[in-house]
């Protein structure tokens, strides 16, 4: 039988620790939830929560000098309960140290999912290496990134940390470097450091892209939530959150990569008959149109699917940016703003970068670091990108739009003839573009996470559609194997289920492809049985992408 979750947040994040005291304290410290007479209240799920952390904080690797502080709470329909945990040591936040707890209805330990199971403990918190010499090499680290380009306005804020996820667990710098290319586009990069050697652990884009979608602005005429002010109308959406669009003019601005207040980075389109845009590209508005309908069918979508109200789970909407820079071939989500930036593309490769699947997936970006928060590098970067293709996916389907019909095709409405390809990525076969696998390798998280996401992309569409030839939307796919073997798909709506409460419930932020298929087999286990035909599938899916 399927279990249906009901996501529980607050406003408040609790932080725990491992003592008696500590589980009062938590309890002192919450809101009880309204409306929540027929389940566990979240004061009551953290409140057990906090005592099972008490009582398996050997088992869990955490000391006195250990801390947590909750992300996330679900709770499913038959009382089963998830909290998951970001650890502190001595206060630094730990990269790789949250792990998840999972209870029964009657809120007992029932098992626990961790990053890193390796045992907690260094000799000093105090750097070798200064914050400002972190921030330099940084700062040079994103220019070698991005060499043969003259960066402008490159800034660098350090954060010391407790790394976990490189080994055994050391004190580190991790600081995010930022810049603006020539043509005032921004280009950004997390640099780990060790504070004590000064060597550089790893890096990574901050940035999370996904390069853009169409030939054409619309997905048809399509219905918009507007609000009026006097005698005109904003593109602001009160019934979601007040998710709104903003025209960026073609510029590049200094709130990009920093917390923006207010919409100065952005002005929100207006209008004075509430009908926006005309298909063309030389009405500003018809990309806003595009970009405003993935926003609200994305949230749709979460919402009524997997019942989260909100990319964070708590009804706030985010916002979006169009017409971002010069001829500027992407778009992207950025947490610091909690919003997604569109470009025009160069009108030679790509189109403008605001068809339906896009949006999904930059939103997607966003959930994944609210509840997972996969580490954008190595296996994990290739799972995270492969959730906002997934989900985007999920979009397109969910939308049912005959103008833009769903498949498994990514982008293959911004792509241009002289791109050489229909699209950016094929999730039946990622190898057809060139780059991507198809198959897992002990090699494939030193790929690029755009290409390393082939794996998990190619597991979705054997588990969803099965292998062999067919016609998906108008497309032609063909969902090959790595085993040879026969692969019987479950459906669109069931892999959309599995892997949300993969991701939602089983993963941490260093979860690579044999942990991808354990947590999916949990999910599985959870919504249909251990003996059930789908938790079967998800078995077979994995070994047919060499995952086992």
């Amino acid at each position: 039988m399927s279990r249906r979750n009901r996501h529980i947040r607050g406003s408040r994040l609790a932080t725990v620790g491992i003592s008696a005291a500590a589980t009062a304290l938590l309890a002192g410290a919450l809101t009880p939830r309204a409306g929540a007479a027929d389940g566990p209240t979240r004061d009551t799920v953290l409140g057990n929560a906090a005592a099972v952390i008490a009582d398996q904080a050997a088992r869990l690797g955490l000391t006195s000098a250990q801390g947590a502080k909750v992300r996330d709470v679900i709770v499913d329909a038959d009382g089963m309960q998830h909290v998951r945990y970001d650890r502190t040591y001595r206060q630094l936040p730990v990269l790789g140290g949250d792990f998840v707890v999972h209870m029964t209805s009657a809120g007992d330990y029932r098992s626990a999912d961790r990053a890193t199971t390796r045992p907690l403990s260094l000799t000093s918190v105090e750097p070798s290496v200064s914050g400002p010499k972190a921030a330099d090499l940084a700062a040079a680290a994103l220019r070698l990134a991005n060499v043969g380009e003259t960066l402008r306005k490159v800034t660098a804020k350090p954060q010391l940390v407790v790394d976990a996820l490189h080994g055994a667990p050391k004190l580190a710098w991790r600081t995010e470097a930022a810049g603006k290319d020539s043509l005032g586009n921004p280009v950004a990069r997390v640099v780990l450091t060790d504070a004590v050697t000064g060597k550089q652990i790893d890096a990574w884009d901050s940035i999370e892209t996904a390069t853009g979608d169409g030939r054409s602005l619309y997905s048809g005429t399509v219905p918009l939530e507007t609000t009026q002010s006097g005698s005109t109308y904003q593109l602001t959406d009160p019934t979601r959150g007040n998710t709104y669009t903003g025209d960026t003019k073609n510029k590049t601005d200094s709130c990009l990569l920093i917390i923006c207040y207010g919409r100065a980075a952005a002005p929100v389109f207006t209008d004075a008959d509430n009908h926006w845009g005309s298909g063309a590209t030389s009405d500003r508005a018809s990309a806003a149109v595009d970009a405003q309908y993935g926003t609200n069918t994305t949230w749709d979508y979460y919402k009524k699917v997997h019942g989260r109200s909100g990319i964070a789970g708590d009804g706030k909407g985010s916002y979006n940016r169009v017409h971002y820079g010069s001829a500027y071939n992407n778009a992207f989500w950025d947490d610091s703003c909690f919003c997604m930036t569109y470009g025009d593309g160069d009108g030679t490769t790509f189109g403008p970068l605001v068809s339906l699947d896009v949006a999904g997936h930059e939103m997607s970006h966003g959930v994944t670091s609210k509840t997972a928060a996969l580490t954008y590098s190595g296996e994990p970067g290739g799972l995270n990108e492969a959730t906002s293709d997934i989900f985007g996916t999920l979009v397109e389907f969910y939308a049912n739009n005959p103008s833009d019909p769903g498949d498994w095709l990514i982008g293959e409405k911004i792509v241009k003839s002289s791109f050489g390809r229909s699209a950016l990525r094929y999730m039946d076969q990622p190898s057809k573009d060139g780059n991507s696998a198809d198959c897992w390798t002990p090699t494939v998280g030193n790929l690029d996470v755009h290409y390393s996401s082939g794996v998990a992309n190619h597991f979705a569409y054997l588990l969803a559609e099965g292998s062999g030839p067919k016609t998906i939307g108008g497309a032609a796919h063909n969902g090959t194997t790595c085993n040879d073997a026969t692969v019987t798909g479950i459906g669109k709506a069931k892999l959309g289920a599995i892997w949300y409460r993969a991701l939602t419930v089983y993963m941490t932020s260093s979860t690579k492809y044999a942990g991808a298929r354990t947590a999916t087999l949990n999910a599985a286990k959870d919504l249909y049985g251990a003996d059930s035909a789908e938790y079967r599938a998800v078995g077979a899916a994995w070994s047919a992408v060499s995952v086992n």
